[in-house]
C-alpha cells in the first residue's frame, strides 16, 4: 500500500466521551492512505477503556504496535507520539501536518488551545496549524455548554477553526450506534475533502 505522505494529518484524541468517533475515523483515515500522527492524552486511554473495554499500553511505542496491529498498516502510515516529545514533526511549523483533527475534544483542550497554552504535545499541535494557517477541526463532546465554552469555540471559530460537536442527525434513521457514529465521522471526513460513502450527502441517498 502506497502511504500518501504529502496529505498527512494529525489525529489528536483527548479525554472526552466518545472513542468510538475518534477508532471510526482513524479506521477510514487509514483506509484511504493518509499518513497519520496520532496524539493520544492519558484521560482518552481511559475513555477507550470505558467505552471500548481496550486497554490502550501507555508507552507511544506500545501504543503504536497495538494500533498499527487492529489496522494492519505499517510504521510509515501510523505514528503515535508521547504528549512531551517535542521532537516529533507535529511541534514543528516547517514539519507539521498542516490538517489535524482533535475527535473528541474536552472543553479543557478546547480551553487550551483558545488560549494558547501549548503546555503538551496535543496543544502545541493545534497551535502550531493555527499560525502556519492550516485546517484544524474539533469535535467537542459536551453538554451543555457553559458560557466558556461558547467563549471559548467562537474565539477559535472567528480564527478559521472549525467546530463540529458530535451531534448526529436522525433524518438518515440511523438503525444502530455504528450509524450514529458513521454520520459525525462522515461530516468530519468530509470537511477534511476526503471521499467517504458511509454517509450519503443530502439529495444523493438511495430513491
Amino acid at each position: 500500500m502506497t502511504v500518501n505522505a504529502s496529505k498527512a494529518i494529525t489525529l489528536a484524541i483527548t479525554g472526552a466521551s466518545g472513542a468510538p468517533y475518534a477508532l471510526r475515523l482513524l479506521e477510514l483515515l487509514l483506509a484511504q492512505r493518509q499518513q497519520v500522527h496520532v496524539l493520544i492524552s492519558s484521560a482518552a486511554r481511559v475513555v477507550f477503556a470505558t467505552e471500548l473495554n481496550w486497554q490502550l499500553p501507555a508507552a507511544p511505542q506500545a501504543m503504536g504496535d497495538a494500533l498499527r496491529e487492529r489496522f494492519n498498516v505499517t510504521a510509515e502510515q501510523l505514528q503515535v507520539y508521547g504528549k512531551e516529545q517535542w521532537f516529533s514533526p507535529v511541534a514543528s511549523g516547517s514539519a507539521a501536518p498542516k490538517r489535524m483533527v482533535v475527535c473528541p475534544c474536552s472543553t479543557g483542550t478546547l480551553a487550551a488551545i483558545a488560549q494558547g497554552a501549548s503546555d503538551n504535545l496535543i496543544e502545541r499541535a493545534a497551535d502550531v496549524v493555527l499560525k502556519e494557517r492550516g485546517q484544524l477541526i474539533l469535535v467537542p463532546r459536551e453538554m451543555p455548554f457553559s458560557a466558556i465554552h461558547l467563549e471559548n469555540m467562537l474565539k477559535l471559530s472567528r480564527l478559521g477553526v472549525t467546530v463540529m460537536p458530535a451531534a448526529p442527525g436522525f433524518y438518515h434513521q440511523p438503525q444502530s450506534i455504528d450509524d450514529l457514529v458513521d454520520f459525525v465521522v462522515a461530516r468530519i471526513l468530509d470537511h477534511l475533502g476526503l471521499e467517504q460513502k458511509i454517509q450519503p450527502k443530502w439529495g444523493y441517498g438511495e430513491e
